[in-house]
């Protein structure tokens, strides 16, 4: 089985020592600049609960060279996706599927979704639709991201909080591939459980991104300290209420209250989102 993580950062690192650890699959990264020259040197070394493990994936900044895959996981920032996306599409095959661990709404939302918005593209993160032409939703595999990790410095990622990646199909079904990735990340020693309502789990993981990111970047300030100061808690919980709101509008119930939600950060600790 071939796993290609493509944008090999902090959390596609983590993956793929993870996955090359194992040895259950032949896994490669796409990488560029001195991370790439460290992880060619050095390997790919990960930090993880007092443990450090150095893997040996195949690297390069030329995805072209891999060829088809069984499974990419694309694990760039949203904002670098449109511009990577001629470049993931290299790497697609017959079955390729596509396992994007990637924080936002994704361009795939609407795929097969129900209701009124069915296959609605979302011109705000997909302006033109190029996603949804280049990478199409039938090949995704929802993920939802919850690990804590950083690249501490090139060639070395440092894991904190979770080892836990939702995974599901855009129209709630079980499918093979999506049973095959778990199965796949449970022997690397990872959490991925396939979910009937993918959509739930990324309302869930929004709420945080959408309000303690963007506090803790205007503050400078780690997640434990926004959430233990009553003001910037009170924010986020503002932000958080508006947020179920939309949610709810779009058909979607969160499986938890806000507070909860809250108390669950508290759990990451000092880390900045």
């Amino acid at each position: 089985m071939k796993v290609c993580v493509f944008g090999a950062g902090a959390i596609g690192g983590y993956i793929a020592a993870r996955l090359s650890s194992a040895g259950d699959a032949e896994v490669s990264c796409v990488a560029r600049g001195p991370h790439l020259a460290a992880m060619k040197a050095n390997g790919l070394t990960l930090r993880s609960g007092g443990e450090t493990l150095v893997t040996h994936p195949r690297l390069t900044d030329d995805a072209r060279e891999l060829g088809p895959q069984d499974f990419v996981v694309i694990a760039v920032k949203a904002h670098s996706l449109p511009a990577a996306a001629p470049s993931i599409q290299s790497l697609l095959g017959a079955h390729t599927a596509l396992v994007p661990a990637i924080n936002g709404v994704p361009w795939w939302y609407f795929y097969k979704s129900g209701g009124p918005w069915e296959n609605t593209r979302l011109q705000s993160v997909d302006p033109g639709g190029k996603l949804w032409d280049l990478l199409p939703p039938s090949r995704v595999i929802g993920c939802i991201v919850y690990p804590a990790t950083d690249v501490v410095t090139p060639g070395v990622i440092e894991h904190t909080y979770s080892n836990r990646f939702d995974l599901g199909e855009p129209d709630g079904s079980k499918s093979e591939r999506a049973q095959r990735f778990s199965q796949l990340m449970i022997g690397a020693g990872l959490r991925a459980p396939v979910r009937a309502r993918i959509r739930e789990n990324l309302w869930v993981k929004l709420w945080g991104n959408l309000s303690f990111n963007m506090i803790c970047a205007l503050t400078r300030s780690p997640l434990d300290a926004v959430i233990a100061n009553p003001e910037t808690r009170a924010v986020a919980r503002t932000m958080m209420l508006e947020a179920q709101g939309i949610a709810e509008k779009l058909g979607v119930t969160l499986p938890l209250d806000v507070d909860a939600r809250i108390a669950g950060a508290a759990e990451v600790g000092s880390h900045k989102p």
